[in-house]
């Protein structure tokens, strides 16, 4: 039975915070670590006064979804590119020179933006010597650490380690298409494969042991700063992941393993609606276990994170769910999603919701319902305001209590971006309402989340900078060029910092 979650909901005392994705961090080796970069992103919070650090999803991330945060491997394992190659080198498992990015052929690299591919050659191959170094070499503690995490994590890390070791061994092809007995789970055929392939097993809880034990470090030195991470929870999981793979049940599948259906949203006025492709979960099955799969699921989040976003909070009241045979959104249909029922069990599991709602577009009575009936707070962004509308919902000086209000996410523009690409009418709008000139949006908009009354204020490293389109993290709608911007040691200063100190001690404390 899982211990209760004793801890509020997100309705706490005023709080402020930054949003910045780890790949987004500092760091010598092409991509954001949980090493001196992170230490240092820690301290610029510390600054600027910020109790909050808000993470996009941790998972191992895909090549073929430009390596998008929302499209992992796994919903319960974390991403091995985001480990801290010079913590492994202290350990004595990598040398100096190996972890000299210099000492890489043409790695690639570059403190402004992540080259993927380079990252994960570079990082991988040293994993591997990690490894083996660890083999050799590791004494008695460490093997019995590996061992213990190995145990408590078994639920999820012996069919995620299995996974990874069988993409390998089928050179990368989805699950759907591997041999139809590793494809249906056939218990010999695992057993075989588990002997088989049992060293890269060993290499990938490995890599999710290092992964773990820098991330609980990482987070006892956030706590010692008095901050809290709130991270991400997609509501669906990518077709070729360990989650559909080792658990088809949860989802709707047609017999041979294949979607029935996958989700995206209707058309609206203006657009033609959006197929993501992720299977849709088989709601009547997951209600009949109790959502056992869920509660694991969520139970891995909480070990990570202090409070999770949930990302369509729609699709837990209805979802779109398209036939898997069709590349139309409209062939949709609405079905019903777990609602009260889901949250109820998920409460008594782990005691009030620590969640944000993401209902970003979706503002219908239902779903509205749901999440107060749960004290669960949405979600505002001044760029979905019509400025020249008196009261509208997304301008500021009228959010609500109990929402969480961001200068700009991970999927919008950038403040000075979104300003830019306004037309004239809205630009002189904006600037009789929120009283400025535009000089500095970025702050005007920063002050103006800052001064709501929203439960939580989030900026962003990017709108602190005051940065326009080129820093924007994610486009969506768009395969390349995304979940690349990275902030450097010079761009944590100290000018933004004590700015934003200011700002919170007036508005938030």
């Amino acid at each position: 039975m899982r211990p209760r979650r004793e801890g509020p909901c997100m309705r706490f005392d005023r709080r402020s915070g930054v949003l910045l994705h780890p790949t987004a961090l500092p760091g010598p080796h092409g991509i954001g670590d949980l090493g001196a970069g992170a230490r240092s992103f820690l301290e610029f919070l510390d600054r600027g006064d910020q109790s909050v650090w808000q993470v996009c999803p941790l998972g191992p991330t895909v090549d073929v979804h430009g390596h998008s945060p929302y499209q992992t491997y796994s919903g319960f394992a974390g991403n091995p590119l985001l480990v801290d190659l010079r913590a492994l080198a202290d350990r004595g498992y990598l040398t100096d020179d190996e972890v000299d990015p210099s000492g890489a052929p043409d790695p690639g690299f570059s403190p402004h933006e992540t080259n993927y591919d380079a990252v994960e050659a570079f990082t991988t191959d040293r994993l591997r010597t990690a490894f083996d170094r660890f083999r050799e070499s590791a004494g008695d503690d460490e093997r019995e650490a590996f061992a213990a995490y190995r145990e408590a994590e078994d639920d999820w890390l012996v069919d995620y380690a299995l996974f990874r070791a069988l993409k390998r061994e089928f050179d990368g092809d989805p699950w759907t298409e591997w041999p139809a007995p590793v494809r249906t789970r056939d218990r010999d055929a695992l057993a075989e494969y588990r002997e088989k392939l049992a060293d890269e097993i060993d290499f990938r809880a490995f890599c999710q042991w290092t992964f773990d034990r820098q991330w609980t470090d990482l987070r006892a030195a956030a706590a010692d700063r008095g901050v809290e991470i709130l991270g991400d929870l997609p509501i669906y999981v990518a077709l070729d992941s360990a989650d559909v793979w080792a658990a088809p049940e949860a989802f709707d599948l047609t017999d041979d393993g294949r979607p029935a259906a996958v989700a995206g949203v209707p058309p609206n006025p203006g657009d033609d609606g959006q197929r993501w492709g992720n299977p849709v979960y088989d709601w009547a099955h997951l209600a009949e276990t109790g959502y056992s799969w869920w509660l694991d699921r969520l139970e891995r989040l909480f070990s990570l994170v202090d409070y999770a976003r949930l990302d369509h909070f729609k699709g837990f009241d209805e979802f779109w769910a398209i036939p898997a045979d069709s590349d139309d959104p409209v062939d949709g249909e609405w079905r019903e999603g777990p609602g009260r029922d889901f949250f109820e069990t998920v409460r008594e599991a782990f005691g009030e919701l620590p969640f944000v709602a993401e209902d970003l577009g979706f503002l219908d009575a239902e779903s509205a319902a749901l999440r107060e009936a749960f004290d669960v707070p949405g979600m505002r962004v001044p760029h979905y305001a019509d400025w020249c509308q008196q009261g509208h919902l997304y301008q500021p000086m009228h959010y609500p209590e109990d929402c969480v209000a961001y200068t700009s996410t991970h999927d919008t523009d950038t403040a000075v971006g979104y300003y830019e690409s306004l037309g004239d009418r809205q630009r002189e709008c904006l600037h009789y309402n929120l009283g400025t000139d535009g000089v500095e949006i970025e702050w005007d908009l920063i002050e103006a989340v800052w001064n709501s009354e929203a439960t939580l204020a989030v900026t962003t490293m990017q709108d602190l900078l005051g940065l326009d389109s080129h820093a924007r993290f994610n486009t969506p709608g768009t395969a390349e060029g995304n979940w690349r911007w990275r902030v450097t040691e010079a761009g944590l200063d100290d000018d933004a910092a004590e700015r934003l100190a200011r700002l919170t001690d007036a508005t938030v404390r």
